[in-house]
């Protein structure tokens, strides 16, 4: 589109990540603006699950992770074998989605990322219902092949927005903030931390 960007339209069918069972289709338009900035999508899809399903699935996952008996800590998720221990899983969970907006964030055109591996998490004790994680994720920048180190604030409570504030070091302007749920970023600009 002159003086605009570039803009796609995608067709594409989603699984769940966990189970690998269909998930729905999707249509999609992609706009990538001249300036740097985010693109701008419009996403519209049918989902082969029905939204009490998702949310029960939510609130499974948000109550193994609180009751754990002491704060959850890990590195190296998965290990060098690609396995994940299953008592890590429910922060891998965490940690694709959470990743998933700095991604949205930060991927152009030409550029794109993965989400290679969590070096770090810890969980942070809080008094109210939330659940509150710092990671340091790597992310694997195609087609460069390099590897992007980034800080990560993940905050969530089922029913509301993921929250992940961040910082990757070498990355285009180096931090921002993004809001989202655990089935997918809606960006929302917010304070950095």
């Amino acid at each position: 589109i002159p003086e605009s960007g570039h803009k796609y339209y995608l067709q594409f069918s989603t699984e769940d990540y966990r189970t690998g069972e269909d998930a729905g289709n999707c249509l999609a338009t992609v706009l990538y603006p001249k300036k740097k900035s985010p693109p701008v999508v419009s996403i519209k899809c049918s989902h082969t699950k029905d939204q009490k399903e998702i949310q029960e699935e939510d609130n499974r996952l948000y109550q193994r992770i609180r009751h754990q008996s002491k704060p959850i800590t890990g590195n190296n998720i998965p290990d060098s074998y690609g396995n994940i221990e299953p008592a890590l899983e429910p922060v891998w969970a965490l940690a694709v989605a959470g990743s998933s907006s700095i991604m949205w964030e930060k991927s152009t055109e030409t550029l794109g990322y993965f989400l290679a591996q969590v070096k770090s998490v810890r969980q942070w004790i809080r008094k109210d219902d939330f659940i509150e994680f710092d990671y340091t994720v790597l992310l694997h920048e195609i087609p460069t092949q390099e590897i992007i180190s980034c800080h990560m604030r993940l905050t969530w409570l089922p029913g509301h927005p993921l929250k992940v504030k961040h910082f990757c070091a070498g990355v285009g302007e180096g931090s921002g903030a993004e809001s989202g749920s655990a089935a997918g970023p809606a960006p929302e600009k917010g304070a950095n931390f």
